[in-house]
């Protein structure tokens, strides 16, 4: 059945949710969903009526392009910078396999938004992944010693925690925003927050983001002692590699694993029961093929997670789930196939 054609709001939103999710530059997407912003805002018939006597560039927030879909969508048609997104998205996803472990899942562990490094404010985020069907996820923004993403202090952490609850009084019942954040792990193995506040979030991600260089035996030491933490749920992008070259790869230069000692970490993670996770991010990938597999049989939970810093890139989860089917993860193992009272029993948030 032809679906009806797409409002303006709506076929902005659908572009800027394609343009993420093929990682194209942030700037171009940002265009995007201000117009769509901008169109919301406006009274009801108002941009039919800036359409006919010729004043819709002069909102603020919409340009040449963007007034452009708005114009051909108003009219009934499928705008022209939006068809060639659809053509390409009609071969989505690119990977093969994945597709029952994706059917399982009913959440995502790991997910930024504007407070931090994301591009979206956090609503933006709870409604896109309850579009793409989660019962749940997780907003983990960054811990403060990561400056460069705009890291969470302590009371950002705290006044980011009433906007959730706030939140999640609005959204329905069907879905549950939960609280997080993805905490650095510092040299020594210790974490990136107060303990009053790791103790307060419901999921923590702890991820090296630094001296990812450091000797294999002190890194081995500095991972083992976070996921030991008892206020530690997952092991963030385990070797920090950034993949180069072909689609969807890390334009910059590729960046190689931290060394570590993979039986040590993963028996750890096994011990301490502190999940591993298997990064989307198809510039990540974390971890390789051959450590998943070694994760695998040494008995640890898993949380497969996009580490999304957009809305479109909500809908990663499929690579993750491609591989963990190709390396014989478990489906009850993932602790995304848990509802929220599970996870968060386990968690400890219950």
């Amino acid at each position: 059945m032809e679906q009806p054609p797409l409002g303006p709001v709506e076929a902005l939103e659908r572009i800027a949710f394609l343009l993420e999710r093929d990682l194209a530059p942030t700037y171009r997407v940002k265009a995007f969903r201000t117009a769509a912003d901008a169109v919301a805002a406006l009274p009801e018939g108002e941009p039919a009526r800036r359409v006919a006597d010729g004043t819709l560039e002069q909102v603020k927030g919409l340009g040449p392009k963007t007034a452009t879909v708005v114009r051909e969508a108003l009219a009934g048609r499928v705008p022209a910078y939006l068809a060639p997104l659809e053509a390409k998205a009609a071969g989505w996803p690119p990977v093969a396999g994945g597709a029952t472990l994706r059917a399982a899942l009913r959440g995502d562990c790991h997910l930024h938004s504007d407070w931090s490094d994301g591009g979206s404010p956090i609503e933006a985020m709870a409604r896109t992944a309850m579009a793409l069907g989660h019962e749940w996820a997780a907003l983990t923004d960054h811990s403060p010693r990561l400056t460069v993403a705009r890291g969470l202090t302590a009371d950002r952490l705290r006044a980011q925690l009433d906007v959730v609850a706030e939140l999640n009084e609005r959204l329905p019942s069907s879905f549950r925003l939960l609280t997080g954040i993805e905490c650095d792990i510092l040299d020594d193995g210790s974490l990136d927050q107060s303990v009053e506040l790791l103790e307060r979030v419901d999921v923590v991600v702890a991820s090296v983001h630094s001296k990812l260089r450091m000797g294999r035996a002190e890194m081995t030491r500095r991972m083992v002692a976070a996921v030991a933490s008892p206020h530690v749920d997952i092991l963030g992008h385990c070797t920090g590699r950034l993949l180069g070259g072909g689609e969807h790869r890390n334009e910059g230069k590729p960046r190689p694993e931290s060394e570590f000692d993979p039986d040590m970490v993963f028996a750890a993670c096994a011990a301490y029961g502190t999940a591993v996770e298997i990064n989307s991010r198809p510039e990540r990938l974390d971890p390789p093929r051959r450590l998943l597999r070694q994760a695998v049989d040494a008995g640890v939970l898993f949380a497969i997670d996009t580490d999304a810093h957009a809305p479109g890139q909500l809908d990663w989860q499929i690579y993750g789930c491609a591989r963990a089917e190709e390396c014989g993860v478990p489906a009850d193992r993932v602790i995304n196939t848990w509802p929220a009272p599970r996870l968060l029993h386990w968690t400890g948030a219950s």
